[in-house]
C-alpha cells in the first residue's frame, strides 16, 4: 500500500533527489517556507527547505523496489529503513502543508509592531513558535542572529535542527503557562 517515507539526502540535494524521483514518477515533496534576505537594501524572499537534505517520497513499496530509491542520485537512504520501514502518517503530511500554506499565503507575518513588544529571550530559554510554519512546536533559544532574526534550537524526525526565524515568531515558554497573551 502507498505511504509516505522520510528521505535523508545528500547534503543540499533534495532538489536533485526530487527531480530524480520525478523521472522515475516518484511522488515526492519538500516542505518550504519563505525567507527574506536584504540585498543592497532590497527585500528578497525566497523558499528554503523547512527540513535541509530531507524530502518525503509517497510510494508503494511492493510496486516500486526499496534499492530502485535507494541508488536514485542524491538519496543516501529512507529514514528509518532496516528490516521494516517506517512510514510517515498522511495527518503529518497533511499538517505541513496547511503550515506552509498558510506561511506562503500571508502577505505580512509580522507587522514592525509586534517586534518592539517581543522580550528579550536569553541563550537556554525554551520557546514555542507563535507564527510561522513551525507554529506549536517548542525549541530551545540559541542565539540573535542580526536585528530581527534568531536561531532556535528544536528536535524533528529524531535529529535536532538549527533554524533561522524572525525574533517576533518564538515566545518564551513560561508566557504561555502565565497567561501572558502571544498576539
Amino acid at each position: 500500500m502507498k505511504a509516505w517515507y522520510l528521505l535523508y539526502c545528500k547534503p543540499r540535494g533534495e532538489v536533485r533527489a526530487q527531480q530524480n524521483l520525478a523521472l522515475q514518477e516518484i511522488e515526492t515533496y519538500i516542505p518550504t517556507f519563505p525567507e527574506e534576505k536584504l540585498h543592497k537594501g532590497i527585500a528578497t524572499v525566497r523558499r528554503v527547505s523547512m527540513f535541509p537534505s530531507y524530502l518525503f517520497v509517497h510510494f508503494d513499496p511492493q510496486i516500486t523496489s526499496v534499492a530502485r530509491i535507494h541508488s536514485t542520485r542524491g538519496v543516501i537512504r529512507i529514514v528509518g529503513c532496516k528490516e521494516l520501514m517506517t512510514s510517515v502518517s498522511d495527518d503529518v503530511i497533511k499538517a505541513i502543508r496547511l503550515r506552509e500554506h498558510k506561511w506562503l499565503t500571508e502577505l505580512l507575518p509580522y507587522s514592525s509592531n509586534n517586534e518592539a513588544q517581543a522580550p528579550d529571550i536569553q541563550c537556554g530559554d525554551k520557546v514555542k513558535f507563535i507564527d510561522g510554519p513551525f507554529e506549536e512546536l517548542e525549541g530551545i533559544f540559541e542565539e540573535k542572529n542580526g536585528e530581527k532574526r534568531c536561531f532556535v534550537l528544536f528536535d524533528i524526525m529524531g535529529k535536532r535542527q538549527r533554524v533561522a526565524v524572525d525574533r517576533t515568531a518564538v515566545k518564551r515558554a513560561g508566557q504561555f503557562e502565565a497567561g501572558v497573551s502571544h498576539k
